[in-house]
C-alpha cells in the first residue's frame, strides 16, 4: 500500500562484504524505472562509480575455463560483467545447481536446452554459476554466455579473453536477439574486446572498428564458433 501512494521506490542492494553498492529504482511515476547507479563505500560515504564495467572487468591475468563477459542493459546503459562457471563431476549422486546472480530456474531451463539440441548432457555434473561483483543480472540476453561458460568450464578449455556474448536463448533452441544490441556492441569495443557472438538479427548494420563478430541463428551454431575460440 505504501509502495503505491509513493512517487518513487528505490532499492540500495549490496553484499556485507563488498564495497560497492547497487541502487535501483523500481518504481517512478514521472519517469523511467530499472535505472541503476552504482556506489562505492568510501570513509567519506558513497561515491558514484562513473563507468561500472572497468570495475566489474578486473579479471585475472590467469587465462582459466568457466570465464567469459557478457553485456548486459541495466536502466538506460549497457554494463559490462564477467560470468564464472564451474562444472564438475559429481561425487554423490545427487548434482548440484548453485547460482548467484543469476535465476535458478532459467540455469535449469538452458541444461535442458542444451542436452536437447546441442548434445552436450550434464545430468551427472555440478553446475556451479556466479556473476562477478554481485550484480543481479534479470533480463534474458545472459542465456547465450551461461551456455558459453558452462561449456567451456565442461570442455576444461578457456574462451578468447577478448570474446563477449549476449543473446537469448529459446526452448527449440534459436537464438534470439535483444534490445540495443549495437549499443552494447559499442560499449564491448570501448572496453577492448574483439570478437563478439551474437545473436543473427542484432548483426551490426556498419562495422564496429575491427571487431570481429560471430552472427549465430542456433544454439548449435554458437557451439561451433565456440570450438574455434577455445
Amino acid at each position: 500500500i505504501l509502495e503505491h501512494c509513493v512517487d518513487c521506490s528505490l532499492l540500495l542492494e549490496g553484499d556485507a562484504d563488498s564495497r560497492f553498492r547497487t541502487l535501483r529504482c523500481k518504481k517512478n511515476r514521472f519517469g523511467a524505472i530499472n535505472e541503476i547507479g552504482i556506489f562505492a563505500m568510501v570513509d567519506k560515504g558513497m561515491r558514484e562509480v562513473s563507468n561500472p564495467s572497468a570495475i566489474f572487468l578486473n579479471r585475472s591475468d590467469i587465462i582459466s575455463p568457466g570465464s567469459v563477459v557478457m553485456v548486459v542493459w541495466e536502466g538506460s546503459r549497457p554494463l559490462l560483467v564477467e560470468l564464472q562457471a564451474l562444472v564438475d563431476y559429481s561425487q554423490y549422486g545427487n548434482p548440484r545447481r548453485l547460482t548467484l546472480g543469476t535465476e535458478a530456474n532459467r540455469l535449469a531451463m538452458l541444461l535442458a536446452v542444451l542436452h536437447r539440441h546441442g548434445g552436450v548432457s550434464l545430468g551427472d555434473h555440478d553446475v556451479f554459476i556466479n556473476v562477478v561483483g554481485g550484480v543481479k543480472v534479470e533480463e534474458t540476453s545472459a542465456d547465450l554466455p551461461l551456455i558459453i561458460t558452462m561449456i567451456s568450464s565442461y570442455r576444461n578449455t578457456p574462451i578468447a579473453r577478448d570474446l563477449i556474448a549476449f543473446g537469448e536463448i529459446g526452448l527449440n533452441g534459436e537464438v534470439r536477439p535483444v534490445t540495443q544490441g549495437t549499443e552494447r556492441l559499442q560499449e564491448a569495443y570501448k572496453h577492448g574486446f574483439k570478437q563478439a557472438v551474437v545473436p543473427y538479427d542484432n548483426y551490426p548494420r556498419k562495422p564496429i572498428g575491427d571487431m570481429k563478430i560471430y552472427p549465430v541463428k542456433t544454439l548449435q551454431d554458437a557451439l561451433n564458433v565456440l570450438s574455434g575460440n577455445c
